[in-house]
C-alpha cells in the first residue's frame, strides 16, 4: 500500500501547440516542428502531485523521469500561444533543467511547483519562481 498522492495537474501538452504547429506544416519549411507537436500529442504526459513531477515522453511514451520537490532550485516560465500555454524549465540542484512543453494552465503549475519547492527546501516561493 503506497502513499496516496494529491494530483495537481495530469495530462498532454496543450492542444493549441498541436493546432498551430500543423498549420505552420503548409510553409513546408516548418515540418519539423510539426512533426515535434505530433510526437508530443501522442507519448508526452505531465502529472504534477503534491509529492513529485513526472514527466513520460519519448519514443511511445517509454521513458519516465521523476523529480521530487526539495531537488528543485529553480522554475521559470515561457508564455506561448499567445499565453494560452507555456514551456516551464526547472532547475535541479545539480543544475540540470527539466523542460516541460506547451503546458497548460502553466501559470498556475509554476506557482504550485514553487510553493511545494519552497516548503521543502526552506526558500521563499518567490526566490524559486523567477
Amino acid at each position: 500500500m503506497g502513499i496516496k498522492e494529491e494530483v495537481f495537474y495530469e495530462g498532454g501538452p496543450h492542444v493549441g501547440d498541436l493546432i498551430i504547429n500543423t498549420l505552420l506544416a503548409f510553409t513546408v519549411i516548418c515540418i519539423p516542428l510539426t512533426v515535434g507537436a505530433i510526437v508530443r500529442a501522442l507519448w508526452l504526459r505531465y502529472r504534477i502531485t503534491d509529492r513529485r513531477i513526472s514527466v513520460t515522453g519519448g519514443w511511445m511514451g517509454r521513458e519516465r523521469t521523476d523529480i521530487i520537490y526539495n531537488e528543485v532550485v529553480k522554475v521559470v516560465n515561457v508564455p506561448r500561444g499567445i499565453g494560452l500555454w507555456g514551456d516551464l524549465v526547472i532547475t535541479l540542484r545539480d543544475k540540470s533543467r527539466l523542460e516541460l512543453r506547451a503546458v497548460p494552465r502553466f501559470r498556475e503549475i509554476t506557482e504550485y511547483i514553487a510553493e511545494k519547492a519552497a516548503n521543502k527546501t526552506g526558500k521563499s516561493a518567490s526566490a524559486i519562481a523567477g
